[in-house]
């Protein structure tokens, strides 16, 4: 099932200011909250889904990269584009947008949520071929992450007595005033070291190496960022695991630039080539190309050929291969070839007569952007 656009989801257009994008996402979420919804899936599902688009909407730099390129820009899996959101992940993050600091919902009865921790994210960087990127690949990388040490156990945190936070009585002109914070000994979670192995760290750690696989969609640029949820660091206890932040990177390749969805080629023929016309096979990102070269092709021409650039990200259309002919000139001549050519200075089929359909420079610049 195609994932709906975050904007319709919360119902604002694209020129929505932070303030009125969180005020359309705490409207969604106290009509979907929970607490106000018990056993409703329908709702617990309209509340993950508002979440998921605030997520991305509220980061200028996230909501840049949904406005360019859609769903597909965090392709990865996870919460911030991909699904498998979880209500501990959403109130962990957003749980302060109803005022509360545990993630509790106050006047709907459901009292205060216990805080879930994150585990920290970690970032690595993937180096693409333009044949990856053309056609999407799956990486397999090695990522050292903290995981939970065999046989650490946890005991309920003796100053909240599980609750992750404690709530302190205030006296006040205006009367006793109640507030609660998270517990400073557990950090929230409710849950405190009881045993670890001498292996582990004071949070009962270990560092271990693990094989994650990534799928990277074609069309993905240089600079874009994917995540793959739940495989950065553990966290404490009950907690869930950080994501793994995937930095893409574009190889140099040898023979074709990318300039968008479309590709550019330089492509050289002999002068016989293209006095007679010629049929040359050429390598492209997607395979190989055979070109038919007309006679007396000029120096400059360029040979479109739709579909054969760099596919959309967004799963849209595909860029185009642009063919740049040059007509490549040798440097040093045998005796017979110069005395050739010392005949065709004064040939009229050599002067150069240019044709209106011969466009200059500038005109091929301009029909290349239209």
């Amino acid at each position: 099932m195609a994932k709906r656009d975050y904007y319709d989801i919360l119902g604002i257009n694209k020129s929505a200011s932070a303030s009125e994008i969180k005020k359309a996402y705490r409207k969604m979420a106290v009509k979907y909250h929970p607490d106000k919804n018990p056993d409703d899936k329908t709702a617990e599902d309209k509340f993950k889904e508002a979440a998921e688009a605030y997520e991305i909407l509220s980061d200028p730099d996230k909501k840049a990269r949904f406005d360019q390129y859609g769903h597909q820009a965090f392709e990865g899996g996870g919460f911030g584009g991909g699904g498998g959101m979880n209500m501990d992940d959403i109130f962990s993050q957003f749980g302060d947008i109803f005022g509360g600091g545990g993630g509790g919902f106050g006047g709907f009865g459901g009292g205060q949520r216990q805080r879930v921790m994150k585990g920290s994210n970690l970032r690595i960087r993937v180096k693409l071929t333009l044949e990856e990127i053309a056609n999407g690949v799956e990486k397999k990388v090695k990522v050292k992450r903290k995981m939970q040490a065999k046989g650490v156990t946890y005991k309920t945190c003796s100053t909240c007595n599980g609750q992750g936070q404690v709530t302190r009585v205030t006296n006040t002109i205006l009367g006793r005033m109640q507030t609660a914070s998270p517990c400073n000994a557990c950090g929230g979670t409710g849950q405190s070291i009881d045993k670890r192995p001498p292996n582990s760290d004071t949070q009962g750690f270990v560092v271990e190496e693990e094989t994650v696989s990534i799928k990277i969609p074609a069309g993905v640029v240089d600079g874009m960022q994917l995540k793959v949820t739940g495989k950065g660091n553990a966290a404490p206890g009950n907690g869930i695991s950080g994501d793994l932040l995937v930095a893409i990177t574009e190889e140099t390749h040898p023979t074709s630039q990318r300039e968008g969805d479309n590709l550019h080629y330089d492509l050289y023929v002999s002068i016989p080539d293209a006095i007679l016309g010629s049929s040359i096979e050429i390598d492209t990102v997607t395979g190989k190309v055979r070109l038919k070269i007309e006679p007396g092709v000029q120096s400059g021409k360029i040979l479109r050929l739709r579909g054969k650039g760099i596919p959309n990200v967004n799963g849209y259309s595909r860029g185009d291969l642009l063919v740049h002919i040059n007509v490549w000139t040798p440097k040093t001549l045998s005796k017979e070839q110069k005395s050739f050519f010392e005949k065709m200075k004064s040939d009229e089929h050599f002067s150069p007569k240019p044709e209106s359909s011969d466009k200059s420079f500038f005109e091929k610049v301009k029909d290349m952007f239209s």
